[in-house]
């Protein structure tokens, strides 16, 4: 079982930045993918960005290329979503997601909220 933790979300102008976290315990595997989904209202969950345990080797969405970044904190088992120059349509409520071949954990979700 693996429990994640996402918090930093928020409202904030646009053009402004924020910094999600997703904290990770449990029994994890040697080779395992984090990854951030979003879910605006009425939408389908997406993914926007990913990060592999193995080697660090990282994936985003078209959508947020240049603006968000995702990081990891070995040490305190974290993975990060720095995210700037946020826009209106960056509004959603924000998932972490643990997968491996075997099973797939998510998150409760964060609210970011991109407004004037």
């Amino acid at each position: 079982q693996v429990h994640l933790v996402e918090s930093g979300g928020g409202l904030v102008q646009p053009g402004g930045s924020l910094r999600l976290s997703c904290a990770v315990s449990g029994s994890t595997s040697d080779y395992y993918v984090i990854g951030w989904f979003r879910q605006a209202p009425g939408k389908e969950r997406e993914g926007v960005s990913c990060i592999r345990s193995s080697d660090g080797r990282r994936w985003y969405e078209d959508a947020v290329k240049g603006r968000f970044t995702i990081s990891r904190d070995n040490a305190k088992n974290t993975v990060y979503l720095e995210m700037n120059s946020l826009k209106p349509e960056d509004t959603a409520v924000y998932y972490c997601n643990y997968w491996t071949t075997q099973a797939s954990f998510w998150g409760q979700g964060t609210q970011v909220t991109v407004s004037s």
